[in-house]
């Protein structure tokens, strides 16, 4: 029997509960937790299986999960005996920046309070112990939608230590799609007020947190170290260009092709899929395919332009726009098949974008709508240089978004 398939569904539980289209990802929790890193930053690009991802890692090492073996009997991971024995050990503090999508900072900064507020409310043992001294009492009922921005800033510190002390181990933090808010402070201006709110945060949730075990952070972009992450040296950044985790995220081309075998497409479909989806890139690994267009494709069971329409790409458009002669010269080469080559800075500051030479194609190529051409002629950089890479456009549905982009100008 064929599993349904279920496209936007980005709940791990859910997915296997109900027996929908899953390629079996869970092989990435073995890796990431064998490495031994203390907080890592994971870049991918929108619709990767990010979300997904970190949802089955909360439901592999969170206490709330405990005895759930059936959601993962039958995947990689449960062939793993030293990785059984994980499963359901750990608090875990699972959250995400999706939604956060403020037009000014104050807006955003009191969507990340409501968030936070329900994040304390799913755990019922915090009211329930009755071990927190007054200091501990006091603290937790600080956490309201009224609360300082300070204590915003420290609320998740505050966690981590409260379910240390409770559960006796020290927590997992899963904090998905960070950088979304960052982008929104930078389209719509409010960018140093918001890195000085969340700087205090990071630094205290995965830097001076005695209560974090590990820590995993998600994203699109790599923002800078100077204006985010200036107090986390301790951070582990996995960005398109790391050969680390390369197949954890986004489908490989054997993958695709048991999926379209699974569902009775035929040979020609696959050049087909292969000529509109393919050439994502990540570290050497090429031949990657987006999920999201793969999953509509083999619900839909036709091709159309399902990843570059799923959200708007104004700032991309923006700064095309409002671009260098030179910039857009090397636009017209890609547009037409071609590639260009460029030194890169992967760290991105956004208020650096539209003056920063060469910083819109470390956007284009963090955000997917850019691949590496692998190529053993490309010159090595020596140490005092930016590496420079060969780019072009990722595949025909990227090609066809940037064809409607031009012609809408």
């Amino acid at each position: 029997m064929k599993r349904e398939i279920a496209t936007g569904i980005q709940d791990f539980e859910s997915i296997r509960v109900n027996r929908r289209f899953y390629v079996d990802k869970t092989d990435f929790i073995s890796k990431w937790w064998n490495g031994g890193d203390v907080a890592t930053l994971i870049t991918r690009p929108r619709r990767f299986g990010k979300t997904l991802n970190m949802s089955t890692l909360n439901c592999f090492f969170s206490n709330k999960f405990e005895n759930r073996s059936d959601l993962f009997e039958g995947l990689k991971i449960w062939e793993d005996a030293d990785m059984r024995g994980q499963q359901g050990k750990w608090p875990v503090i699972f959250l995400s920046f999706a939604g956060i999508k403020g037009r000014t900072c104050e807006d955003t900064i009191i969507q990340i309070k409501n968030m936070l507020v329900k994040l304390f409310s799913a755990f019922p043992e915090l009211r329930e112990y009755k071990g927190l001294d007054p200091n501990e009492r006091r603290a937790l009922e600080r956490i309201t939608e009224d609360m300082s921005d300070v204590h915003a800033a420290l609320s998740l510190n505050l966690l981590s230590g409260l379910l240390q002390k409770i559960h006796g181990k020290r927590v997992l933090i899963f904090l998905d799609e960070y950088d979304t808010p960052l982008q929104e402070a930078y389209i719509h201006g409010y960018w140093e007020d918001l890195v000085a709110f969340t700087r205090t945060m990071f630094n205290n949730t995965f830097k001076t947190n005695p209560s974090l075990e590990r820590g995993i952070m998600t994203g699109i972009t790599r923002v800078s170290k100077e204006s985010i992450f200036s107090d986390l040296n301790n951070l582990d950044v996995v960005t398109t260009t790391s050969g680390k985790y390369a197949t954890c995220f986004g489908f490989t081309e054997e993958e695709v092709f048991q999926a379209l075998d699974e569902y009775s497409f035929a040979e020609k479909d696959k050049q087909d899929v292969k000529e509109w989806y393919d050439g994502f890139t990540f570290g050497s690994v090429t031949d990657m395919y987006n999920p999201w267009s793969i999953t509509n494709f083999l619900d839909d069971r036709k091709l159309d332009t399902y990843w570059a329409n799923t959200s708007g790409n104004g700032l991309v458009g923006s700064l095309l726009r409002k671009s260098s002669p030179e910039i857009k010269k090397q636009f017209e080469t890609l547009l037409r098949g071609g590639f260009i080559e460029v030194s890169l800075d992967e760290q991105i500051v956004f208020n650096q974008l539209d003056r920063k030479r060469n910083a819109i194609w470390s956007l284009l190529l963090a955000s997917g709508y850019l691949k590496i051409i692998l190529t053993p002629a490309m010159k090595e950089p020596s140490y005092w240089e930016e590496p420079v890479y060969r780019l072009a456009i990722t595949n025909r549905e990227v090609w066809i978004m940037f064809r409607n982009l031009v012609r809408e100008w």
